[in-house]
């Protein structure tokens, strides 16, 4: 039996997604967890896996495509099957059909109706003149009018010049009809212009055969010598995605960066225990990054830093406060960065945000995290001490006000009774944006959390 796959809807808010690459084509076989094609919306990326068995009948849009959810594009089934009930390109043929039966069969009613379309007012479109009812069509099929042969009067476009578009499969996808311009010949399905199409550069005329010369031996490349060995690729929907709000973050906001250490022999010690002893509650996996986690949330929660647990929203204009704190936590996957959202993290115990930052980075990393945690953070926490790294400047995530960057656990000392005594050392570097706040309560954020970490016990007995 035919069965067609679907685009998922990645969250409610998604209203549509980009086909990256297809993995399996016209007439492959099919196994059950073989990955179908990828996809991307304006903030993830993500893999279909097959959930049926057999071959792949039909496929209805091309890599590059931007598809509705929940419609169909592709359909598994056995050989030999029908498919056409599933194409959701299939409508306006569908209605043809019938327009062409009747056509024939009463073609003075069809020769009425062209001279009624012709009797109406022309529309311009470009240079082109053409009939309402000639581009009511060509809209609803996405027929191709750059190539339109008009046979109206006056050089008019009446709608059987749009149906022989149609009918010779001079259509253009829903995609990529916003930027078309025209005169591009399309290598999509069933000969449609799409957004891949569009993307191509133009290939460079041929050059004249040259006269029949004695081939020279390739002269040795001296070591040392310029040579250029560079190659280009084009960055990926993803990547373009996290360039743009880069920029937009940095040439919107008047961002500044604190830096400050703490003490993190408490907190060294607590994951010490949580380590040795905590198998029997649960709680043998929680990380540093847990705890700091579970300390930024309980700060941010305290009313003189609500301006940091906050959105700038409209153009700078208006300050929105959150009830709740709503952690983004910084994932890197193979993708690029994701920002998954640990909702009311004040709220939460330790173990629980533990679990929910686990299962949220696991998700972001295999593709499957849903586009809803991937908005609604008041606040962000982006951890790089792994790597070794002592102090970096975060870029903020609009419209958030302000991100932690949590570094590594370095060697600090003080003076004690004219002794030197090595600690270990934490460095925390807070970027906030300047229209939201002032200095001085930034730093004083800084403090809280600083004396909040190395008094982590008493905060944890506070709940």
């Amino acid at each position: 039996m035919a069965v067609p796959v679907i685009m998922p809807r990645q969250g409610q808010s998604v209203e549509s997604c980009i086909i990256t690459k297809w993995g399996k084509q016209v007439g492959d076989k099919v196994a059950m967890g073989d990955i179908l094609f990828s996809y991307e919306t304006d903030k993830a990326a993500f893999d279909e896996e097959a959930k049926n068995e057999g071959t792949v009948l039909a496929i209805f849009f091309s890599e590059g495509d931007d598809v509705p959810c929940l419609t169909n594009v592709m359909v598994i089934g056995n050989e030999g099957e029908s498919f056409a009930e599933f194409d959701p390109n299939g409508g306006a043929a569908a209605e043809a059909a019938p327009a062409a039966a009747e056509a024939e069969a009463a073609p003075a009613a069809e020769a009425a109706a062209e001279e009624e379309e012709i009797a109406q007012a022309v529309a311009i479109v470009g240079e082109m003149k053409i009939s309402p009812r000639a581009k009511a069509l060509a809209e609803k099929s996405g027929a191709d009018l750059s190539k339109v042969v008009p046979t109206g009067p006056d050089g008019r476009v009446i709608a059987r010049d749009v149906q022989k578009l149609i009918d010779s499969g001079l259509l253009v996808t829903a995609a990529a009809r916003a930027s078309y311009q025209g005169g591009v010949e399309g290598t999509g399905l069933g000969g449609r212009v799409s957004l891949h199409d569009l993307e191509k550069k133009p290939e460079a005329p041929a050059a004249a055969p040259a006269a029949a010369a004695p081939v020279a031996a390739a002269a040795p490349v001296e070591l040392g010598a310029p040579v250029d060995d560079s190659y280009t690729e084009p960055m990926s929907n993803m990547r373009k995605v996290i360039a743009k709000a880069m920029m937009t973050s940095l040439s919107t906001m008047a961002q500044l960066t604190h830096n400050i250490s703490y003490d993190a022999t408490e907190v060294q010690a607590a994951r010490k225990m949580f380590k040795e002893k905590g198998e029997k509650f649960g709680m043998e996996k929680i990380s540093i990054n847990d705890i700091i986690m579970y300390v930024v949330a309980r700060t941010l929660a305290m009313p003189e830093h609500k301006a940091l647990n906050a959105n700038l929203i409209d153009d700078g204009k208006t300050m929105k406060y959150f009830k709740g704190v709503h952690l983004g936590m910084a994932v890197d996957t193979e993708r690029g960065l994701m920002v998954p959202t640990i909702f009311n993290a004040d709220k939460m115990t330790l173990k629980e945000i533990s679990q929910t930052a686990k299962k949220l980075a696991k998700e972001c990393k295999e593709g499957k995290i849903s586009p809803d945690y991937l908005k609604g953070a008041s606040f962000t926490v982006s951890n790089i001490g792994s790597l070794g790294i002592e102090s970096f400047t975060p870029v903020v995530n609009p419209p958030q006000t302000g991100i932690l960057g949590v570094c590594a656990i370095t060697n600090g000392f003080n003076v004690v009774n004219g002794e030197i005594k090595v600690y270990p050392k934490m460095n925390l570097s807070l970027s906030y944006d300047h229209r939201a706040m002032d200095g001085t309560p930034a730093s004083k954020f800084l403090v809280d959390l600083k004396n909040n970490l190395e008094a982590f016990t008493l905060m944890l007995a506070r709940g």
